[in-house]
């Protein structure tokens, strides 16, 4: 009669060969060891966490900044355009009766485009 053996991987040859992996039993130097290891690992992972956090506070505070400097930036555009539309209307009633530009030994006056138009943000 013949012998069926389990398949290569398969749970029972896992479970023999773990029975083989067994702790053994530890020497107080390697308890000394393993506590020094898990203590500097603690420390080192405080040490990650905080920088992680130092960093995501110092973009934070960037991105509060920018958004500060953002809105002044939008009340500064706001105003010029403004501006620019009001001294666009009084150069053109001002066209309308500059004695240069109506002088006839002038050149004909050639319409502009619209300045306000191309300045406006889309």
């Amino acid at each position: 009669m013949s012998q069926v053996l389990p398949a290569a991987g398969s749970v029972l040859q896992r479970s023999v060969a773990a029975l083989g992996n067994q702790p053994q039993p530890q020497s107080p130097d390697d308890d000394d060891r393993k506590v020094r290891r898990r203590e500097k690992n603690r420390v080192a992972a405080q040490r990650s966490r905080k920088k992680q956090t130092q960093k995501a506070d110092k973009l934070h505070e960037e991105y509060e900044c920018l958004e500060q400097e953002n809105t002044v930036l939008r009340r500064e555009i706001g105003k010029l355009t403004e501006e620019l539309k009001h001294l666009s209307e009084a150069l053109r009633e001002h066209e309308k009766m500059c004695p240069l530009l109506l002088c006839p030994m002038n050149f004909v006056p050639v319409p502009r485009p619209d300045p306000v138009a191309g300045c406006l943000p889309r």
